[in-house]
């Protein structure tokens, strides 16, 4: 399995009687494509959270591609983040100042991946195939559209060739067309890459666009959940 939880637990110390997840079993086999469907304020990206490593769980074991994150220490999970996991946030996370480019170079050095001309190559195909012009690679990032800077941000997200992909309400913000350019895009780079996804969001409108959907509220038994 790409992902496996076993009686995971999440909570915030200053609030032990109220778990944010409480999880018995939950799996993800390699190459699915999954949505999880919640509210705002659910657990959605407290999950994402944990299957990144960026938090550790209160209790129990999470298995991602067969390693225990679980029983990794802050370094090596965010070793095996950089090399592993490619991560598309709500907000992009991109930083303003630098280009395209450098922004998802910045990924490769993490992940201290390939050679730099090698690197660059397949930045540049990448980003010609997400249709972002070769005139805005080099720009300021703060420069491109939104739309634009969607696609730097699947770019930066694949450019590892990561076996689990992680996208946290990525179209919130998108109207709907650049909502299903957006999708279409993920989609079509999500197989070419053979990569297993876990898509989370509010809005139930982009469950057409996977084969399962898991509501948050059937995986997870935690109080604060809905």
């Amino acid at each position: 399995m790409t992902i496996n939880l076993k009686n995971v637990r999440f909570q915030y110390p200053d609030s032990p009687d109220k778990p944010v997840l409480d999880i018995p079993s939950w799996s993800v086999a390699p190459q699915e494509h999954v949505f999880v469907q919640g509210p705002s304020g659910g657990g959605k990206s407290t999950l994402l959270n944990l299957l990144s490593g960026m938090s550790v769980a209160t209790r129990g074991e999470v298995s991602i591609l067969g390693k225990k994150l679980d029983k990794m220490s802050g370094r090596q999970r965010d070793k095996f983040r950089a090399a592993h996991i490619g991560y598309v946030f709500q907000q992009f996370n991109l930083i303003p100042y630098l280009s395209p480019v450098e922004n998802i170079e910045l990924a490769t050095h993490f992940a201290k991946h390939g050679k730099k001309n090698e690197t660059l190559n397949a930045i540049e195909a990448l980003l010609a195939k997400l249709n972002i012009s070769s005139e805005h690679w080099h720009k300021k990032t703060i420069h491109l559209s939104s739309g634009q800077q969607q696609r730097v941000a699947i770019a930066r997200a694949l450019i590892n060739k990561p076996e689990l992909l992680i996208a946290d309400e990525p179209t919130s913000s998108l109207d709907q067309d650049n909502r299903d350019n957006f999708m279409s895009v993920l989609m079509s780079l999500v197989d070419e890459n053979k990569a297993t996804l876990v898509f989370v969001s509010h809005d139930k409108s982009l469950s057409q666009y996977f084969s399962r959907i898991d509501a948050l509220s059937d995986i997870n038994c935690g109080s604060e959940a809905s």
